[in-house]
C-alpha cells in the first residue's frame, strides 16, 4: 500500500511525502485499531550480546551460554515527551493499549509476556527520547497498569523536571565492605549474559586456586565452602560483583568519566580504569581478604556521626589511656567518621560517645580495616602483588589516600595498595574532587546503597560548585526497609532513574541474548495549536461621535450615547495595563463626560463632582493579535436640561447581554457658565517656569511604575 501526504504552507510551499507499507512476514493482515494500533508485524530480531568493553581483556562469552539464561522477569517501559502534560497523556494512551492488547492475547489463549517485552523493546529502541521522562519498571500487566495509573494520577503524576543527558559527567563509585548479602547479584546472573560472563570467569579463577566455588558462597548455595562474611570470600565476591555491574552498565551505554572507590571498592575502580585486568584484580582482592582473615585478634569498626576533629580528639583521649594498639579513624566520610581497632575498645568508645548524645553505629562483622591491627599483613600483600602488571589509569581515578585525582607521575603499584590497605579513606576529600570536576551523576557500583547518601551529605556547599549529583544505586540488600521484590528489581529501578535523569542509555542492552520484534505502539500526543489569522474585533462604525458612539434621545429629555470598547480598539487602550490587565484610564471617562456636554451645547465645559466608582477592567481573554477578545458595551447617560446647576452624567458598561450594568463614573457637567471658569490670565513665560526646574531621567520613573504593577505603553508616556 502507498499513500501520499501533502502539507500546504501559508506561503504556498507544498511538502509531499510518499509512504509505502509492507507485507507482514507471517502473512497475517494488519489489524488497525484505535490510535493506529496494530498487531505485531515483522520478523523477530536477535539482540547481540556485548560487554561493551573496548579493551583487549574483555571477557569472552561462552558459546553455550544463551541456553542457560533464564527469561527476564523485570522490564522497563521508557516514556518521554516535550512537556509534563504530554507525558501524562502518553501514559494514558499506553494504559489503554495495555488493556486492549492483553485482553486480545488472553481471549486468543496466548501469553502476553512476549507482547509486553516487545512493547518495552520498541519503546526503547524505536522512539525518540525527549527531556520529560518516566521509566516505568514492571513485571507483568498488573504492575504495568498500576505504575501507568500512578503517572496519569494528578496527585502523583510524571516527574516535573528531567534534565537532559548531553554534557553530563558520570562517576562510578565502588562501595567497600559491610554491604554484602547472600544472593547478591543472583538475579542478574540468571538473566544477564554480561554479568554471567564476568562472574563465571572470576569463579573459574578462584576454583583453580582454592578448589571451591566463589559463586556458591556469593549466592548462599548449600554446597558453599565458606561464609560470605568471611573476609577471604567477602572481598573477592564484592570485587567480582562490582566488575560485573560495571560491565553491565557499560553494555547499556553508561560509562564513567571518572572512577573512585571506598576502601575495597577501589580495586574494582582500578580495574575499570585499566590499571590491571580482571584476573589480577581478583587475585589482589582474594589475597587481601585471606591476609585479613588470618590476622590475630578480634577487630571491629563503628560509625560516629560527628565532625572528624571531634572524633579525633575523642580517640586521642582514649588512646592516651589504653595500653593496646589503640583506635584510629579508618574513613572520613564527611557527615560521619568510621573508627577501627580492637573490638573491645571500639565497643567502649562507642558506648561513651553515645552516652554523650552522639549518634553511633557498629558495623556488622567487620575486621579492623585501616588500623594498626592490619599492619602484620602488609608485607605479605606487597609480596603477593609483585607479579601483577600495573598500568597507568586510562581515565581520571580519584585516590582514597589523597582524595585527589591520580597524576601522571603517580603509580598504582604494589606499594600503593600496601598503603591503601592501612591508610584512612579520605572519602570526604574525594567527594570535594568530584564537585570540582563538575560531576553531576554518580552510579554506585556495589551490593547495597551506601555511597549515594554519603556523597550527597558530603557534597560541598561553597559558591561555584554544582548541585549534589543524581545518585543511582545498582543493587539493594533486602531487609527491613527493602522488600524482596524491590531488591530483585533494584538494578532496573536504577536504570529507570538513569533514564529519567537523562543519561545516554542504550536500551538494546536490556534485551541481550533475546529475539524481539518491533510492534505498533501508541503515537506521540502532539500538541496542536491553531494558526488561523482571525481578524480582531472592532467597534461598530458609527456616523455619530467617534468617542461616544451613537446618540439616542428619550421622551423625557435624557440623552444616551452607546459604543463598544475592546482591549485593542481604540489601539491605545492596550498601552494602559495594571497588574497585566487592560484597564480603561480615568481620563477616558472624564473626556467622554466633557465631550457629551459639548455635543449638546458647544462652548467651554466645566466637569465637577466627578467620582470614579469602579474601574473598567477587560477580561484576560483573546490572542496577541486581538482575535477572540471580549469587549464591553459602554453607555453614557446625560440627564435633561438641568436647573442651572449643570447636568448629571453617568458612565456604565457591561459584557454579555444578560450581565448587569456596572457604574464606573458619575458627576455633573455644564457649559456657558463663566462663573465656573478660571479668570483669563496673561501669557505664560516658559523660560521663567523652567528656570527653577532640573531635568530628570524618565526611564527610572516608568520602571518604578512597572514595579508596582502599572505598565504604561508609548501612548501613556507623555512626559
Amino acid at each position: 500500500p502507498r499513500a501520499g501526504v501533502s502539507g500546504f504552507g501559508w506561503s504556498g510551499t507544498n511538502a509531499h511525502i510518499l509512504l509505502e507499507g509492507h507485507e507482514p512476514a507471517d502473512g497475517t493482515s494488519e489489524d488497525g485499531g484505535p490510535n493506529g494500533r496494530q498487531r505485531p508485524v515483522g520478523s523477530a530480531l536477535p539482540v547481540p550480546v556485548s560487554l561493551a568493553e573496548e579493551r583487549a581483556d574483555a571477557v569472552p562469552l561462552p558459546a553455550s551460554q544463551e541456553g542457560k539464561l533464564s527469561t527476564r522477569v523485570t522490564r522497563i517501559l521508557p516514556l518521554s515527551a516535550k512537556s509534563e502534560e504530554a507525558l501524562r497523556e502518553l501514559a494514558e494512551r499506553y494504559l489503554d493499549w495495555v488493556d486492549e492488547g492483553v485482553g486480545k492475547a488472553s481471549a486468543m489463549g496466548g501469553a502476553h509476556e512476549a507482547l509486553l517485552a516487545d512493547m518495552a523493546w520498541t519503546a526503547g529502541v524505536g522512539r525518540s527520547h525527549f527531556d520529560h521522562r518516566a521509566g516505568v519498571v514492571f513485571r507483568d500487566a498488573a504492575s504495568l497498569r498500576e505504575r501507568l495509573r500512578a503517572l496519569v494520577s494528578p496527585e502523583q503524576g510524571p516527574p516535573t523536571e528531567s534534565r537532559p543527558g548531553a554534557g553530563r559527567k558520570i562517576a562510578f563509585a565502588y562501595t567497600g565492605q559491610a554491604g554484602q548479602w547472600p544472593g547478591m547479584g543472583a538475579g542478574l546472573y540468571a538473566s544477564e549474559p554480561v554479568v554471567r560472563a564476568v562472574l563465571d570467569r572470576c569463579d573459574e579463577v578462584l576454583r583453580g586456586e582454592r578448589d571451591a566455588s566463589l559463586l556458591d558462597v556469593m549466592f548462599g548455595r548449600p554446597a558453599a565452602a565458606g561464609d560470605l562474611d568471611d573476609p577471604q570470600w567477602k572481598q573477592p565476591a564484592i570485587y567480582a560483583l562490582e566488575c560485573a555491574l560495571a560491565a553491565l552498565w557499560s553494555s547499556l551505554g553508561i560509562r564513567p568519566d571518572v572512577v573512585l572507590g571506598h576502601s575495597l571498592g577501589e580495586i574494582a575502580a582500578a580495574h575499570t580504569a585499566g590499571v590491571f585486568d580482571l584476573e589480577d584484580g581478583l587475585r589482589l582482592a582474594a589475597a587481601r581478604g585471606e591476609l585479613v582473615g588470618a590476622l590475630p585478634g578480634e577487630g571491629a569498626m563503628g560509625a560516629v556521626f560527628a565532625p572528624a576533629t571531634h572524633v579525633a580528639e575523642a580517640l586521642d583521649e582514649h588512646n592516651a589511656a589504653c595500653r593496646g594498639v589503640g583506635l584510629c579513624i579508618a574513613a572520613d566520610n564527611g557527615a560521619h567518621q568510621v573508627i577501627s581497632g580492637p573490638a573491645a575498645e571500639v565497643a567502649a568508645i562507642l558506648e561513651r560517645l553515645e552516652a554523650a548524645g552522639i549518634r553511633v553505629a557498629r558495623l556488622r562483622k567487620s575486621p579492623a580495616y585501616h588500623s594498626a591491627m592490619i599492619e602484620p599483613a602488609l608485607d605479605d600483600l606487597e609480596e603477593a602483588l609483585s607479579r601483577v602488571a600495573f598500568a597507568p589509569p586510562s581515565l581520571p581515578f580519584i585516590s582514597n589516600l589523597t582524595g585527589r585525582t591520580v597524576g601522571s607521575g603517580e603509580a598504582l603499584n604494589a606499594a600503593y595498595w600496601r598503603r591503601q590497605m592501612r591508610a584512612p579513606v579520605a572519602f570526604r576529600a574525594c567527594v570535594e574532587t568530584l564537585a570540582g570536576l563538575g560531576v553531576d551523576a554518580v552510579v554506585e557500583i556495589g551490593p547495597h546503597a551506601v555511597l549515594g547518601s554519603i556523597t550527597t551529605l558530603a557534597w560541598p556547599a561553597s559558591a561555584g560548585t554544582p548541585e549534589p549529583p543524581v545518585a543511582l544505586s545498582s543493587l539493594k540488600r533486602p531487609g527491613r526497609n527493602v522488600s524482596a521484590t524491590e531488591a530483585e528489581d533494584a538494578f532496573f529501578a536504577a536504570v529507570a532513574g538513569a533514564y529519567e535523569a537523562g543519561l545516554p542509555l542504550r536500551f538494546d542492552g536490556l534485551f541481550a541474548g533475546e529475539s524481539r520484534r518491533r510492534i505498533s505502539l501508541p503515537g506521540y500526543p502532539f500538541r496542536r495549536d491553531r494558526h488561523w489569522i482571525d481578524a480582531p474585533r472592532r467597534r461598530r462604525s458609527s456616523a455619530d461621535h467617534p468617542l461616544l458612539g451613537s446618540r439616542h434621545e428619550s421622551a423625557s429629555g435624557e440623552i444616551s450615547f452607546d459604543t463598544e470598547l475592546f482591549p485593542s480598539d481604540p489601539a491605545w487602550l492596550a498601552d494602559h495595563r495594571v497588574f497585566d490587565r487592560v484597564v480603561a484610564p480615568g481620563a477616558l471617562h472624564g473626556a467622554m463626560a466633557a465631550s457629551a456636554c459639548t455635543v449638546e451645547d458647544p462652548g467651554p465645559v466645566v466637569v465637577e463632582d466627578f467620582q470614579m466608582q469602579s474601574a473598567l477592567v477587560f477580561p484576560e481573554t483573546g490572542d496577541a493579535d486581538g482575535s477572540g477578545e471580549e469587549g464591553r458595551r459602554l453607555q453614557l447617560l446625560l440627564d435633561g436640561t438641568g436647573d442651572g446647576g449643570g447636568r448629571r452624567v453617568r458612565i456604565l458598561s457591561r459584557g454579555a447581554p444578560d450581565e448587569e450594568w456596572t457604574l464606573h463614573a458619575e458627576g455633573r457637567v455644564s457649559t456657558n457658565s463663566g462663573s465656573h471658569l478660571p479668570a483669563a490670565g496673561g501669557s505664560l513665560d516658559p523660560a521663567r517656569l523652567k528656570s527653577n526646574l532640573a531635568p530628570v531621567d524618565l526611564a527610572p520613573y516608568y520602571r518604578a511604575k512597572a514595579e508596582v504593577g502599572i505598565d504604561l505603553g508609548p501612548s501613556f508616556r507623555t512626559l
